[in-house]
């Protein structure tokens, strides 16, 4: 026998994007079931920047302090390693919401704390271990989703179905929304590092002769993001780790007591980067948000802004329709209008860095120097808080409506 649920919206994913709008729609009073196909939320090398205009929903919410006792690190500047000069990049004291920083947060905390506060609402329901496989269609529009559980198989009838499953979304797939395929030159892996006290502060990113290295403090250790040329990841392995823990050791030498940590390509994650977005991101009874809509590149770590920033606007829009029944494609639609112009503006921004920026580093084997414009930043502080708000708040921020 198939189990048979019954509901007003399906979300399949519990990423950022489909918890928060799960919770903003039960706290509304809708009925919402969300599928996580893992049977917990404790994954490695997840984007975990809370961005301030995320912390300002929370604010919204009256979440804000609760949220902010979970461990976190708040990072109110951030800065680059150009060759042998340090440049402050971006000044997060004055952008335009409460917090005036970012809130590094393991994302389980994150996703488990927003749980905690869906939970209290009588219409929100949670499966995990609940991998969705397929789309129900009726009379041409989607009205639910098939899904295999360790108990059997699962059927969700929802009035309106939510594509939150990330950038490899089966939901995209089986409802054959179109894919544009903005290209990324560049991959990259995640690996983690010890950290000790004598280490140099936080940065944004360390760019050597032809290398980029991101660490991230995590107070016990550095979380690192070494990036590479697209496809490049096995010539690296060919090399052999000690190869790879010489290229390290030339952007950071101060770890030269711990690369060793390295014991294998096991210890190493691989991000294939994508950048994309859906030509239309619905079909009547189905919309996708968040990366399944537009997968982001890791460039400022927007991606969780931008997901959550759907999700609000997403709920704003969804939930008195959905109470009383009448979602149509027309609601839809505003979502996308919405939410399409920040996202492809950020899209082209990231595209354009990646392209005459990394590209080049990644390119050459010359130390870089510092070009005029980022010499204006060492200068003149003010500008530091134009990428600190691009970064922090977007375009186009989203507030809570219901």
């Amino acid at each position: 026998m198939i189990e048979q649920i019954q509901t007003q919206c399906c979300i399949v994913g519990g990423g950022p994007a489909g918890m928060m709008l799960g919770l903003l729609l039960a706290r509304h009073g809708n009925n919402v079931v969300v599928l996580e196909k893992h049977a917990d939320f404790l994954r490695d090398f997840r984007g975990d920047t809370v961005h301030p205009s995320t912390l300002e929903i929370m604010h919204e919410l009256g979440i804000l302090d609760q949220f902010l006792q979970r461990p976190h690190q708040a990072v109110q500047h951030l800065g680059g390693q150009i060759g042998d000069e340090f440049v402050p990049l971006a000044d997060f004291s004055h952008v335009s919401t409460h917090c005036k920083f970012i809130a590094l947060m393991p994302q389980w905390h994150f996703l488990n704390f927003l749980v905690e506060q869906a939970n209290k609402y009588p219409g929100f329901r949670l499966i995990m271990e609940a991998e969705a496989t397929d789309l129900i269609q009726k009379q041409g529009k989607i009205s639910g989703v098939l899904a295999n559980t360790p108990h059997g198989q699962i059927e969700i009838q929802a009035d309106l179905t939510v594509g939150a499953d990330g950038r490899k979304s089966i939901i995209r797939e089986r409802a054959g929304l179109q894919v544009v395929d903005l290209g990324a030159p560049m991959d990259v892996l995640w690996l983690r590092l010890s950290k000790k006290d004598s280490d140099p502060g936080q940065t944004l990113g360390r760019i050597g002769a032809g290398r980029i290295f991101i660490m991230i403090n995590r107070d016990e250790y550095w979380q690192c993001a070494f990036v590479i040329p697209k496809g490049a990841y096995a010539d690296l392995k060919e090399n052999g780790l000690p190869s790879f823990q010489r290229n390290i050791l030339e952007i950071a030498p101060f770890l030269e007591d711990r690369v060793n940590e390295l014991k294998d390509w096991n210890d190493i994650s691989l991000l294939t980067v994508k950048v994309d977005h859906l030509r239309r991101w619905y079909c009547p009874g189905l919309i996708c948000i968040g990366d399944a809509a537009h997968a982001m590149s890791p460039i400022g770590g927007v991606g969780i802004n931008l997901a959550i920033q759907d999700a609000v606007a997403a709920a704003n829009i969804l939930a008195e329709p959905l109470t009383t029944g009448n979602c149509s494609v027309f609601d839809l639609d505003k979502i996308q209008h919405r939410r399409e112009f920040p996202t492809q503006a950020t899209q082209k921004i990231q595209v354009t860095i990646q392209n005459h920026i990394i590209s080049r580093v990644l390119s050459s084997n010359q130390k870089p120097t510092l070009a005029w414009p980022l010499k204006l930043f060492c200068r003149f502080p003010l500008l530091r808080r134009i990428p600190a708000q691009l970064i922090g708040v977007g375009l186009r921020p989203e507030h809570v409506k219901i």
